[in-house]
């Protein structure tokens, strides 16, 4: 797949920009697809000469999913070292890494052992001398129900930067609202001032922000593909306007998407071309302003009580 698009668009107030999708690493394009292994890609950032700010993925968690082989927990560490490692020669000085994992499970149906591969993967990258500034727990309320232990409702994101106080963190542009606005001071010397900051809050380090399942609005065939507000997030705290941001396992481009609706550059690999054909598409879509997302801070939604599918259904009252 060899392509390199140029496409013109026009913004509301009718100036014109251009869009530049590569398929091999370029450091003037907004937007690189690279359809192959994510070391192959890597090796091109680093022998560009450019910098990523952030390395934010989603890795295969190792459990047969149609795009990946599954391997032994020791194999797959090691696939995973060797990313890093990888990562670890684009990664700015001053750039993060985030991480976004869930659990590797071991046994059949009514013997399952789960391996939470944020802790897993831990010393790896405290191998290569990175800082970990927070373990953020992604929460969601809907997924697979179990039977035989508690469904699993949550994946953990790790952040790492180097061992630096000269990080890039930028909190106004995350900030969510605050849910008591009119408190105020009641000692010190603002004593009777609103105590909160009119920004808002810190979103702080558990983020309650629903997946993408069927009838999410961002839902593509990927089976395992993550939030774009999620990312969102991510790239407005750890980045800056202009910057480089890579996902070494795009997939359908939420990173790439993420990343072009807030004026940053990104470069992604996958092995399977279909998921980088949507991942296009969706791409071209934001650019544009037409891609539907789920709005970063939208406040996750409550059914309206009288609705038939909140009512207990009368064959449960009768039991």
């Amino acid at each position: 797949m060899k392509y390199q698009i140029q496409l013109s668009l026009f913004d509301k107030a009718g100036h014109g920009k251009q869009l530049v999708i590569a398929d091999n690493f370029d450091p003037q394009a907004n937007v690189t697809l690279f359809h192959g292994d994510r070391l192959v890609l890597l090796k091109q950032i680093s022998e560009k000469g450019s910098k990523a700010e952030l390395i934010v993925t989603s890795p295969p968690y190792n459990v047969g999913k149609e795009y990946e082989e599954k391997t032994s927990l020791e194999e797959y560490v090691e696939s995973q070292r060797e990313t890093i490692a990888a990562c670890m020669d684009v990664l700015s000085t001053t750039g993060s890494i985030c991480w976004q994992v869930g659990h590797y499970i071991e046994g059949n149906v009514k013997d399952k052992e789960a391996f939470p591969l944020d802790l897993v993967l831990y010393p790896i990258f405290k191998s290569f001398g990175l800082k970990l500034r927070n373990r953020i727990v992604w929460y969601f309320g809907h997924g697979l129900h179990e039977s035989v232990r508690f469904s699993g409702r949550h994946e953990t994101i790790l952040w790492f930067t180097r061992d630096t106080t000269e990080y890039t963190f930028n909190l106004d542009p995350i900030r969510v609202p605050q849910k008591y606005p009119g408190k105020r001071a009641y000692r010190g010397s603002k004593v009777g001032q609103p105590s909160g900051n009119p920004l808002g809050k810190n979103p702080s380090d558990v983020w309650d922000i629903p997946n993408v399942k069927s009838n999410h609005i961002e839902k593509t065939e990927h089976p395992c593909q993550f939030p774009v507000g999620l990312v969102e997030r991510l790239v407005l705290a750890l980045t800056n306007e202009n910057d480089l941001v890579v996902d070494p396992y795009v997939g359908v481009g939420t990173a790439a998407v993420a990343s072009i609706l807030n004026n940053r550059r990104s470069a992604g690999a996958d092995i399977e071309k279909r998921y980088l054909d949507i991942a296009q598409d969706r791409v071209k879509q934001a650019w544009a302003g037409t891609l539907k997302t789920r709005p970063m801070n939208q406040p996750v939604y409550e059914p309206d009580p009288t609705m038939s599918l909140v009512q207990i259904p009368d064959e449960w009252k009768r039991k």
